[in-house]
């Protein structure tokens, strides 16, 4: 499959989440077999601002590409110059939400709230593509409410204004993540256009990715919330013979993912315990050991210990503390059995 320039290997595509799919996450994603990744979602105003919170955001991790940047807003104009000022970056693709529910960003007409504003879409897209020479794709959802599904619309839209690729998620702003996605719009918005559409929403095992692809033609599957504590999904999304990870696995993966995001952590903020005042920063270790709490209670998820473990691990302050806890619970296959 190919984005504009951007050849895949694959298929499968991991999509953004606020709050998880860091480097670090991405990283091992990627080493699963995810084919594009993208950033967590940063704000055009908070880039323009120089907003210190989106320094970890801009990160990619050592093994990825193809990676999308997400940026939103509703500016073209700021969302353009922002792209433009990160076009030399290593992001290969240049990603616009409008997919975002949450009610802070959809309050500030962006996000899917960009759904009901055609025009501005068309007005977003036909900039950014006017002007970057890397490839922009577009994020969007079915609709905004069960009175606006217009999605093959605003695909339409999109791809005459220049974008070189659609991301659906088949579930409007007003479902948030309840009830199913509508594969039956995905479809639409397939048949709509000509340039590539990934498909997103309820994508937890292979039988569910095969039935999107049969359903809806789309070109590609997108797994979000699907690979929460579970990068393996990549894998078993593309491997018939694939076989749920042993209780060690996960234990070796978790810490896995901590050890990549202190590193991380460490090359933006080194393992600085206090800053140039007398406030508390914590340190690169101390920050992940946190970050990684609730990352653990989905790779615990459906153990017949996992509350256990989700308890001691948010009491946890130190890598120490962190491993002695999923060593004492992950070490023993036969007590703690593969997920099912």
């Amino acid at each position: 499959m190919k984005i504009g320039t951007i050849e895949l290997k694959n298929n499968l595509v991991l999509g953004p989440m606020a709050g998880y799919t860091d480097a670090a996450f991405r990283s091992l994603c990627v080493e699963e077999g995810a084919a594009l990744t993208y950033t967590e979602m940063i704000s055009a105003k908070a880039l323009y601002y120089k907003n210190k919170n989106t320094k970890p955001l801009l990160q990619i991790a050592d093994n990825e590409g193809p990676v999308a940047i997400q940026l939103f807003g509703n500016d073209p104009d700021l969302l353009t110059e922002e792209a433009l000022k990160l076009e030399e970056g290593p992001y290969d693709i240049f990603d616009i939400n409008m997919a975002c529910p949450v009610p802070k960003v959809v309050g500030n007409g962006e996000g899917s709230a960009l759904m009901r504003e055609p025009r501005t879409v068309e007005k977003i897209i036909s900039t950014m593509a006017g002007r970057l020479r890397k490839p922009v794709s577009v994020k969007i959802r079915k609709g905004f409410d069960d009175g606006h599904i217009n999605a093959p619309e605003i695909a339409r839209i999109a791809e005459g204004s220049g974008a070189a690729m659609i991301a659906v998620h088949g579930r409007t702003r007003e479902q948030m993540y309840r009830g199913k996605a509508d594969y039956e719009i995905i479809r639409k918005v397939k048949e709509a256009v000509k340039i590539p559409v990934i498909g997103s929403g309820d994508i937890y095992s292979r039988e569910d990715a095969q039935r999107m692809l049969s359903e809806t033609g789309a070109d590609g599957v997108m797994a979000a919330r699907g690979a929460r504590g579970n990068p393996w999904i990549f894998r078993a999304l593309s491997d018939p013979e694939f076989v749920r990870p042993s209780a060690e696995e996960v234990r070796r993966m978790i810490l896995r993912q901590l050890d990549l995001m202190i590193s991380y952590s460490m090359k933006i903020y080194g393992e600085t315990t206090r800053g140039s005042g007398h406030e508390y920063l914590p340190g690169a270790r101390e920050n992940a050991v946190r970050q990684m709490r609730k990352h653990v209670g989905f790779y615990v998820a459906g153990y017949p210990n996992a509350v256990s473990v989700r308890r001691e691990i948010n009491r946890c302050g130190t890598v120490e503390e962190f491993t002695e806890v999923l060593n004492r619970y992950l070490g023993d296959d036969d007590e703690l059995r593969s997920l099912t």
